[in-house]
């Protein structure tokens, strides 16, 4: 009449586009997301060689909503680069000023990463948002030398005094700046208050 037999059955069916699919769950402890990702990758790209004709393999949850905000944030600062050059163009009107003030920006780029190399800080969405922010004081406090820089070349028709005079001059607005942002920025590092301590753990890992 019947055939008995043991077998192995998933406990929950799941589909995905009307096919059928396996989950496979992990979770991250003492590493950062960035690195068992790649981890990740490496095994699934070893594995898709081997998967049954018709099979798929790819990896979803959190690894995936991270890379997709990392390269709309990356986008969002290449983005913001040039519509704060266009802006000073139509300002001063001109294209070589506006390429002088965003000269500086190479420098607070190479800052950013020599800062989270030093505290040992991963690159992650709050440090692509911190960055985001930099490139905005880095942008003003240029256009406050340059502007005043290209003033005094004008009065003085020598670049040199010029360059040194809005140097001395302009130190203490481009330091000011620099230290309202800092300032600001000083309670989401240390996880003051409710909640903040997600932003302090994302920016110490």
């Amino acid at each position: 009449m019947a055939a008995i037999r043991r077998s192995e059955d998933p406990e929950v069916a799941s589909h995905r586009d009307v096919a059928p699919v396996v989950d496979i769950y992990g979770a991250v402890q003492d590493r950062d997301l960035g690195a068992v990702g790649r981890d990740i990758e490496r095994v699934v790209n070893s594995t898709r060689k081997s998967l049954p004709r018709g099979s798929r393999l790819f990896v979803r949850g959190q690894l995936a909503t991270m890379q997709d905000s990392y390269v709309n944030l990356l986008g969002g600062l290449v983005f913001s680069i040039v519509l704060v050059y266009l802006l000073i163009v139509v300002n001063f009107q001109s294209w070589l000023d506006p390429f002088i003030i965003i000269t500086a920006l190479p420098a607070a780029l190479a800052g950013i990463v020599l800062f989270l190399f030093a505290t040992g800080t991963t690159l992650s969405v709050p440090a692509l948002m911190g960055a985001i922010m930099c490139m905005g004081v880095a942008t003003s406090n240029s256009i406050l030398i340059v502007s005043f820089a290209k003033e005094r070349l004008e009065a003085t028709h020598d670049s040199a005094a010029a360059a040194v005079q809005a140097g001395a001059t302009r130190l203490r607005p481009v330091i000011m700046t620099a230290l309202a942002m800092i300032i600001g920025m000083v309670p989401m590092a240390l996880g003051l208050g409710e909640g903040g301590e997600q932003n302090a753990r994302w920016a110490a890992r």
